[in-house]
């Protein structure tokens, strides 16, 4: 008579729990479970800019996308310019490249991106963030007027500096626009002369031991007499015309300038941190900072200035690092990396926090990021005079090499016109040769690359 009045509690409580919302055990099917454990793993190999070459920042960063993506797991390995793209060229040869990879056009667009390697990332360049954009960054990230095979970050500009105190003390400060930063070739000509007659022996070198600092060299001889480096459309270089064959020939015959082939853009920056040079031509924020924190004895005003140009506005040489995507074929892991590129570019919050983790600025018109900090304030002026990317030139690397090559002769006394010549044929036959690679250059090489010589 129990057993009845137990089955019926029994049965009455389990009735009772399922509607009270009790612990009811529904089967799942195999596609819940396919779903619920389904995670798309991504690889993420970041070269060294800024904190996105630290391991506890990235990592923090990293948390905040998966906590709005948990369906995403990225890893996250971390190369540097050494054997970076040696890396990556193995990858390739063994079929193991990574999803997402944090560099520069020069690599992204110019290097991998020409030999097929990366995924259309177009449709990303379609969101109103992207419509920010300033003009040469996004030229720099396409594919000669086609593909998209970058999406930018944060970028910098390449600078120069003078002593300012040294300058004061020679009566040169005239020479230069100190509210705009500017200055022509002519008054650039003047404040050497007046530093020079003032007794500063050296007043400025044109290094050219490597290719360690070159965007410094290149902005000022190009800069000097309104020449170019490559053709617009970056397919070819034209440095052999009659504006850079002069301002070579100006800076040979300066007093106070001089060829040196045994130092590189780090030696420059050295001696002028010393006070034995009044200007240096390889600069940017991230050296001054370098610049600062290691010279606890500075004793004069480091003042960054433009390069001096014909008419006194200059073009300045950028470096520009963002997001690329290798075409590994799977559709599923590029819609990810895509979503991945999404949220460190598209929200403000987001993308500000991956930004001031380069230590560069934004690509795109975002004046409040750094409205507190006065030294990242000084150098926000030199964005408006910011140049077309030529780096993503065919040949770029060959380029590199033969343009400090060119340097040194020049410093021996070579026949300047001939040896500019020389140059320019050297750079083109490699841009033609380049078209026909099918394999990574593994000595690309980028302006990162240049800055990390010579921080």
């Amino acid at each position: 008579m129990k057993r009845p009045l137990i089955l019926t509690l029994t049965v009455g409580m389990a009735l009772l729990l399922t509607a009270c919302g009790g612990p009811k055990q529904t089967p799942q099917t195999d596609a819940q479970t396919e779903t619920e454990q389904e995670t798309t793993e991504l690889t993420l190999w970041t070269y060294p800019v800024g904190d996105w070459g630290n391991k506890s920042v990235v990592s923090n960063l990293i948390s905040e996308f998966h906590r709005q993506y948990p369906e995403y797991h990225v890893s996250v390995e971390y190369l540097d310019y050494v054997s970076g793209d040696e890396k990556v060229a193995q990858a390739a040869a063994d079929g193991t490249l990574p999803d997402l990879v944090f560099e520069g056009p020069e690599r992204l667009v110019a290097d991998w991106g020409d030999k097929g390697m990366m995924a259309d990332l177009s449709d990303l360049w379609e969101s109103e963030s992207a419509g920010k954009i300033y003009e040469p960054v996004r030229d720099a990230c396409q594919y000669r007027g086609g593909e998209y095979y970058e999406f930018p970050l944060c970028m910098t500009t390449h600078c120069m500096v003078i002593n300012r105190d040294l300058f004061e003390k020679a009566r040169a400060l005239s020479y230069i626009d100190e509210e705009n930063r500017t200055w022509t070739t002519d008054d650039f000509v003047s404040a050497v002369e007046a530093l020079a007659a003032y007794g500063q022996k050296e007043v400025g070198i044109v290094y050219c031991a490597g290719q360690g600092g070159d965007q410094g060299t290149r902005a000022l001889v190009t800069n000097l007499c309104e020449g170019a480096f490559a053709d617009e459309e970056h397919t070819k270089y034209v440095f052999d015309s009659p504006e850079n064959i002069e301002a070579l020939q100006l800076l040979k015959d300066l007093d106070g300038i001089s060829f040196d082939e045994s130092a590189l853009g780090a030696d420059e920056i050295t001696r002028f941190a010393k006070g034995e040079l009044a200007m240096a031509f390889c600069w940017n924020v991230s050296v001054e900072i370098g610049q600062t924190v290691n010279n606890p004895n500075l004793d004069f005003d480091m003042f960054p200035m433009a390069f001096p140009s014909d008419d006194g506005k200059p073009t300045l040489q950028a470096g520009i690092w963002g997001f690329g995507i290798f075409d590994n074929k799977d559709e599923a892991k590029i819609k990810a990396a895509k979503d991945f590129i999404r949220f460190f570019t598209e929200e403000d919050k987001n993308y500000a926090r991956a930004v001031l983790a380069s230590t560069y600025w934004p690509v795109r018109e975002m004046p409040e990021l750094y409205a507190n900090d006065v030294l990242m304030k000084e150098y926000s002026v030199f964005t408006q005079y910011l140049g077309d990317y030529y780096q993503v030139t065919p040949g770029w690397a060959d380029a590199r090499t033969a343009w400090w090559n060119m340097l040194q002769e020049i410093g021996d006394g070579a026949d300047i016109p001939q040896t500019v010549k020389k140059f320019n044929d050297t750079a083109n036959a490699a841009a033609q040769a380049a078209e026909g690679e099918s394999e990574p250059n593994t000595a690309q090489a980028s302006e990162s690359e240049s800055e990390a010589n010579t921080a």
